[in-house]
């Protein structure tokens, strides 16, 4: 075994630097047949230090009961936008440069395989309550059946729950950010059934958003489905492999919390959808007393579907709040549609588009979204630079000094965004 590796390893070496994926020397011996499964096994059994790109380095003790790995992500992002010139306001253009995220992971498992762990910061958000994104412990006892605790993202939300940085877009729909809950701290039950036909998870959280502890009785209970009929479809939206066979997925989700209105601000405020740019943050003002609370429903459906470079993705959300006192509604709804085609191999063209609406009983509050973007991936989304172009149309955005009508807002936006994982 040892004298076909010898043999082989300028050519292994020639096809590590080649490959798109950087994988292992063993793994490229294995593919080509200069080893068997045994012996990729025996060489890859212990390794105290390795590396993967996007997984970072990997330590490992040497009763292997421990690993950790370090690895990182890092999102620079330029902002152009160009406001409507019919803004009595007179608003100027915007001109903008960030470090968007600027991300740290820790993730591995300890005393057995079946317990893992990970935690996530963004540095970017030093010094505030958003810094500390996943911290939770996973323990499984099959794939079926698993039980997390800590703080992670509430399971609502296709496109929340797929990773910033696996979009084929600079990022999320507004949509989706105006109606998800984010991380919260609580704890789930979750599992893969049949090798990823379906998946499930139920929870409770606190229901205050990210690194926010709850004092009361009150708390969110979350819960996902999604079904995978054609075989298990990962939360990835370009389709790189361009796959032989059509991959769908169905999902819905559901979340219910409880929040007390402090007079300036909701309780759960940190909370996205409770926040200033959520729809229930929008819409505050129909509890109008210190102390009432709103009892809030928030509903998902989202669609998935892969072939042959072709990645279609949608979902509908629809939030209610009914103040408990007055028993008056707020309701609001949005969803968006997009398309993705990998023209060459390493490039990507996308569409998008979304619609939401804050308030389903108020008119002219209509906001709409149409976004097209490039990418080009030079190793996925380990390495990637994307460019996108949207038009912003806001209902009422704008008052006429002269008239007091309320006029739209029409705005383009630019933005340009490299992105790097290690």
């Amino acid at each position: 075994m040892k004298g076909k590796i010898i043999a082989a390893g300028l050519l292994a070496a020639f096809a590590v630097g080649q490959n798109a994926d950087a994988k292992s020397l063993e793994e490229i011996l294995k593919e080509k047949g200069v080893i068997t499964e045994a012996d990729y096994k025996e060489l890859t059994k212990y390794k105290p230090i390795d590396y993967k790109l996007g997984r970072g380095f990997t330590f490992t003790s040497a009763d292997e009961k421990f690993q950790l790995s370090l690895g990182g992500r890092m999102q620079f992002r330029y902002t152009f936008t160009d406001f409507d010139t019919a803004d009595f306001n007179t608003k100027s253009d915007s001109s903008s440069w960030d470090a968007k995220r600027i991300k740290l992971f820790l993730n591995g498992y300890a005393y057995t395989k079946d317990l893992t762990y990970k935690l996530e910061l963004d540095l970017r958000q030093s010094g505030s309550s958003k810094m500390l994104q996943d911290a939770f412990i996973n323990y499984k006892f099959m794939d079926e059946v698993q039980l997390r605790a800590g703080q992670y993202k509430v399971p609502f939300a296709r496109q929340e729950l797929t990773s910033d940085g696996s979009l084929s877009f600079v990022d999320r729909s507004p949509v989706v950010d105006a109606f998800k809950a984010s991380y919260d701290l609580g704890a789930m039950a979750h599992g893969k059934i049949a090798d990823g036909i379906a998946y499930y998870n139920l929870g409770v959280f606190g229901g205050l958003g990210q690194t926010t502890a709850r004092a009361t009785n009150d708390n969110m209970l979350a819960a996902r489905v999604a079904v995978n009929p054609f075989g298990d479809m990962p939360y990835n939206e370009p389709d790189f492999d361009r796959t032989k066979k059509p991959l769908l997925s169905i999902g819905a989700n559901y979340f219910r919390n409880t929040l007390q209105n402090n007079g300036t601000s909701f309780e759960g405020a940190a909370s996205n959808y409770a926040g200033s740019n959520g729809w229930l943050g929008a819409g505050r003002s129909f509890v109008s007393s210190n102390g009432q609370k709103v009892s809030v429903d928030s509903f998902g459906v989202d669609l998935a579907f892969k072939w042959m470079g072709l990645a279609l993705q949608g979902e509908y959300l629809l939030g209610q709040a009914e103040n408990d006192i007055t028993n008056q509604l707020l309701r609001a709804h949005g969803f968006y549609a997009q398309a993705g085609y990998m023209i060459l191999p390493k490039l990507e063209a996308a569409v998008r588009y979304s619609y939401y609406d804050p308030n389903r009983d108020v008119s002219n509050d209509l906001r709409t979204e149409v976004i097209g973007a490039l990418s080009y991936y030079f190793n996925k989304h380990n390495l990637k630079l994307t460019a996108d172009v949207g038009s912003i149309h806001t209902q009422g955005a704008k008052t006429d000094p002269f008239t007091s009508q309320r006029l739209p807002g029409n705005d383009m936006q630019y933005r340009l965004q490299a992105q790097i994982i290690f």
